[in-house]
């Protein structure tokens, strides 16, 4: 790396890192926001051929698009011209064309999705996510763990700078002695994997711990939070770029800073909405009014002090609503009746098989009766009719996929 490259990179991840660490007020958010997405939509949207008839358009005027309008011709979405075959051969491969990083998600739905960022945006990004999960950095020395099943570049980015070593472990392969022996200050790992070290009780003894990649269950935040003898933090993320990031006292704030977030009005802050975002800070792949498919619910302000909105809960996929004849029922809906039937249930699967079919599974052990009458008085409530079958078996989490213990699989071959 010459002189230059490393100054290059230092600049933007600083300069992400200050601009992410200055705003204190409500005030201050919207006023910077505002003048982040209006440049944007005037100087960036327009670059790409999907857009280009929306010239000077206000966000409202945009179309509202998904991962599947995004992928019919991934190169109308992004300046580089970067075409479906170049995304999928490079990501096969090194992960880069030319000087752009090419990732993609699990495909945990069916449905993959590719993104492209450039080497600023990838330095941006470090900035900006130290901002807001390690913020005092600069003063102490870390050993950032990141366990996935998928790396990329974008991840290896925190080695450029002195005090941060940063070490991806690959959860489909043998990755409990290595972490052991690298002894990470900062862990960040899907739930499924953090509540894997609890119950193998690792010596593992770090600063702060962070949940990303799944839905962060309540029974799993119990179980790590007493392991580890910490708060756990949550890094929500995608291909569609950096959402939300626990601040020190546990709150998931959103990144307003860098993201615009369309929430449905809704009557109280505890009912479920869909989230559409808008993600300013990238000007290579352009975001503009994606809607995701994630259900959320928003929280309380934080005693932090920080004026970005707070998530209560990513309560799981919209499309993981259970359709049954008489109405609809949400992901929590559904946990919450395995979990209250019995305590005692640290694990389970809720999975819609068919048009008015409902499985459950447990662990050996479990209150099968409790959990039956537990869905006949939700189904009830809601005006529900399903056949549910209840049973037994040994759950092991997959590690090549995503955990999903309330998962719709009608209608998906």
């Amino acid at each position: 790396m010459t002189g230059a490259q490393a100054v290059f990179e230092t600049r933007h991840a600083l300069i992400a890192y200050w601009r992410a660490r200055r705003i204190r007020s409500r005030a201050q958010l919207e006023a910077v926001q505002q003048k982040r997405l209006s440049r944007w939509l005037r100087n960036v949207v327009p670059n790409v051929p999907f857009y280009r008839d929306f010239a000077g358009a206000k966000l409202a005027d945009l179309p509202i698009v998904d991962k599947a309008t995004l992928m019919v011709d991934f190169a109308r979405f992004n300046t580089a011209g970067i075409t479906n075959e170049q995304g999928w051969a490079a990501f096969e491969g090194d992960k880069t064309v030319g000087d752009y990083i090419v990732g993609a998600s699990t495909g945990t739905s069916g449905n993959r999705g590719l993104f492209v960022i450039s080497q600023a945006e990838r330095f941006r990004w470090l900035g900006t996510i130290l901002a807001k999960a390690l913020p005092g950095f600069w003063r102490e020395t870390h050993r950032v763990a990141i366990l996935l099943p998928l790396n990329t570049p974008l991840y290896d980015s925190a080695n450029r700078l002195r005090r941060l070593s940063l070490r991806f472990f690959d959860v489909g392969g043998e990755w409990q002695e290595g972490l052991a022996a690298f002894n990470p200050t900062v862990i960040v790992a899907p739930p499924k994997i953090l509540r894997m070290m609890a119950d193998a009780g690792m010596a593992l003894r770090p600063h702060r711990v962070f949940a990303g990649a799944e839905t962060l269950d309540p029974l799993d935040r119990v179980v790590i939070e007493a392991y580890f003898g910490l708060t756990l933090g949550q890094i929500y993320m995608g291909t569609e770029g950096l959402f939300a990031v626990s601040c020190e006292k546990g709150a998931l704030h959103l990144c307003e800073d860098t993201m615009h977030f369309e929430l449905p009005v809704v009557a109280d802050d505890r009912e479920l909405r869909e989230v559409i975002i808008s993600d300013f800070s990238r000007d290579v792949q352009v975001m503009a009014r994606y809607r995701m498919n994630d259900l959320v619910r928003l929280g309380p302000p934080c005693s932090c002090g920080l004026p970005q909105r707070v998530l209560a809960e990513v309560v799981g996929r919209a499309d993981d609503c259970f359709d049954l004849p008489g109405g609809m029922l949400t992901p929590d809906l559904l946990r919450n009746a395995v979990v209250d039937a019995d305590r005692s249930i640290t694990d389970f699967r809720v999975i819609q098989t068919g048009a008015a079919e409902v499985v459950v599974i447990v662990p050996p052990g479990a209150d099968t009766a409790a959990v039956q009458l537990a869905f006949a008085a939700l189904f009830a409530r809601k005006g529900v009719t399903a056949a549910l079958t209840v049973h037994f078996d040994d759950l092991v989490p997959e590690m090549s996929r995503k955990l999903r213990r309330v998962e719709n699989r009608y209608g998906r071959g």
